[in-house]
């Protein structure tokens, strides 16, 4: 038993330091104006996007960088996206709406969307962002900005996530808990090990000579996980990956329900993880860890190393929820959150055997023919 005891409180203490590193060395944008205003083609891939499209696109058109066009890609929506964006614009011509054409074979949808969108932008730099990012006046400017200091390549920002019903606080600020627990923001920055590229789908600003070299959205025609993937092909290449925190410039709500939620994590985190067994590994792992030590408070001779153990993993909770500005109490519900990160990965292995992951609409299959993310 002391052997399980040493491993939990080894892993927590290994997540705690790698969580204080990264809230101190994780770069976050603030409102300033970059030394140069080069082209950006602003590239949104959007399919049944009409509760969020309009306010989007009218954030997107207060930008107050100078020099910059927006393409939207209309991805056989059947809620009217494209006319609710259009009327968004009111003849703005920085907007201009595309419509997808079918998905070909071989081909995840956001993918082929996203290529779409970089055969029609004719910026220096490339951004693709979410339809449901919203951004704030500055936003764009000081992405701009940090991506010239920063001298990089590409740069993915992590928006400030937007939660509101309880399925939505359990577990979406997770992802923040993860990027900043597990990966060590400095070796995803100066390591040249392709295994610690880490890249957000939400918000990537490219350099487009970058983005060419390393093949665009062609290189990951089938991924599920195209912007990891790609942040590992930017690494492979030499290239320069760097990450930021949006701090509020840049915020998302990524899902609205429990069960888009589940939906939403179920079709994707079984691609991270590589496989069925990894994915079970990691499921009771996290049991282990953040539930685990509630049973040693029965046992007089745990006890204390349960409480340590508690501590230690609502701590490393609270703390991404400060640094990325979610609601700090919600920690205390972390094996709430294992719980239904639990019942999200059986969702998923449920799906894996049964022909694919369902998203908008769409089934993923396992062989690549995708949805719209």
């Amino acid at each position: 038993m002391m052997g399980l005891v040493v491993f939990v409180l080894g892993a927590l203490c290994i997540m705690a330091l790698t969580m204080v590193s990264n809230v101190l060395l994780f770069k976050r944008l603030r409102p300033e104006n970059p030394a140069k205003t080069p082209h950006v083609s602003v590239l949104i891939p959007a399919r049944n996007e009409a509760v969020v499209i309009e306010q989007t696109i009218m954030a997107l058109l207060k930008q107050s960088y100078p020099n910059y066009d927006i393409i939207l890609l209309d991805d056989h929506s059947e809620d009217g996206t494209a006319n609710i964006a259009r009327k968004a614009a009111n003849g703005n011509p920085r907007l201009t709406i595309i419509q997808g054409v079918d998905l070909p074979h071989g081909w995840m949808g956001k993918s082929w969307a996203c290529h779409q969108l970089a055969q029609q932008a004719t910026g220096d730099f490339l951004l693709f962002t979410d339809a449901d990012v919203q951004w704030e006046p500055e936003g764009l400017a000081a992405v701009m900005a940090m991506m010239q200091q920063a001298e990089a390549d590409l740069l993915s920002v992590w928006p400030t996530q937007a939660t509101l019903t309880w399925g939505e606080r359990l577990t979406v600020p997770l992802i923040a808990m993860v990027i900043m627990g597990y990966l060590p923001i400095v070796m995803t920055h100066y390591a040249p090990l392709a295994i610690f590229g880490a890249a957000n789908g939400q918000c990537m600003l490219w350099r487009r000579s970058a983005y060419e070299k390393i093949g665009g959205h062609e290189a990951v025609a089938n991924n599920v996980l195209d912007d990891v993937s790609q942040a590992r092909l930017v690494k492979g290449a030499g290239l320069r990956l760097r990450m930021a925190d949006g701090n509020r410039l840049v915020q998302c709500r990524m899902y609205d329900s429990w069960p888009a939620v589940r939906d939403g994590f179920a079709k994707n985190i079984l691609a991270g993880y590589g496989s069925v067994p990894a994915l079970v590994l990691a499921t009771i792992f996290h049991l282990m860890v953040f539930l685990l030590p509630y049973v040693w408070l029965f046992d007089a001779n745990l006890r204390l190393y349960g409480v340590l153990a508690i501590v230690l993993g609502i701590g490393i909770r609270a703390l991404s929820a400060a640094a990325t500005h979610q609601r700090i109490p919600d920690a205390l519900l972390m094996p709430l959150s294992v719980l239904l990160m639990t019942r999200i990965s059986l969702q998923a292995i449920v799906w894996h055997y049964s022909g694919g992951p369902r998203w908008k609409g769409r089934v993923i299959s396992q062989q690549g023919s995708a949805s719209h993310g």
